[in-house]
This record gives structure tokens, sequence and C-alpha cells, in this order.
């Protein structure tokens, strides 16, 4: 069992930045993946990164667009995003999950493990 809690979210402009973080506890020892999803008003939830807790190598989907940053600290168990020059697109509820394997995983159905939810608002 892995349990998740997100923190960070917030209201901020366009062309702001927020730093999203997802404390573990449980099994976090051992090969696991956290991953970020976002999940527009009206839309499906979508892949935003992920990164493996035991080695670090991280995964980012088309949305990231090399504005943003998953990393980890191993010591306070727990995983950040770090999101640069937001737009109003960003708009979503932000969740963290895991998933217990080391390999990169990008679809929903494959993290069995989900935090609350964290929303952030970019206004134009």
């Amino acid at each position: 069992q892995v349990q998740l809690i997100e923190s960070g979210g917030g209201l901020v402009q366009a062309g702001g930045s927020l730093r999203l973080s997802c404390a573990a506890s449980g099994n976090t020892f051992g090969s696991i993946t956290v991953g970020w999803f976002r999940q527009p008003p009206g839309k499906e939830r979508e892949f935003v990164a992920a990164i493996s807790w035991t080695d670090g190598l991280t995964y980012y989907g088309d949305s990231a667009e090399g504005r943003f940053t998953v990393s980890r600290d191993n010591v306070k168990n727990t995983v950040y995003l770090q999101m640069n020059s937001l737009k109003p697109e960003d708009t979503s509820v932000y969740y963290c999950a895991a998933r217990l394997a080391s390999n990169p995983a990008r679809r929903r159905h494959e993290y069995a493990y989900w935090g609350q939810g964290t929303q952030v608002t970019v206004s134009s």
C-alpha cells in the first residue's frame, strides 16, 4: 500500500510558477514509479510526468512541453512537480499516482495508488 498526499496548488497568473508536492508513505521502498497526471475541466485525465523512485529517471508527457520538471527527495519521501511559464490551459486538478514497478508508465490504469488531487488555476 502507498498513501499519497498532494499539496502546493493554487491560483497563479499566466507566466508564473508553482511547485507541487506529493508526500508518499507506506510501501515507498523498492521499485516504484511516481507519476503526475492532470485533469482539465470536462476533459480526460492526462499524463504529465513520472519519476522512478530508485534511480531518478524521469519521463514527460507532451503537456509538460519542457516547462515542467519532476524530481524527488528520497529522505523526505516526496516527489515534486516544478511548473514554470504556466498558461491558462494548464488549469487542472493535478494528481500524483504510484505504481509498484520501476519501468515508465503513461497510462492511468497502470497506476494503482492515487492522491486526492490539488487544484491549479492559471489566470490570464
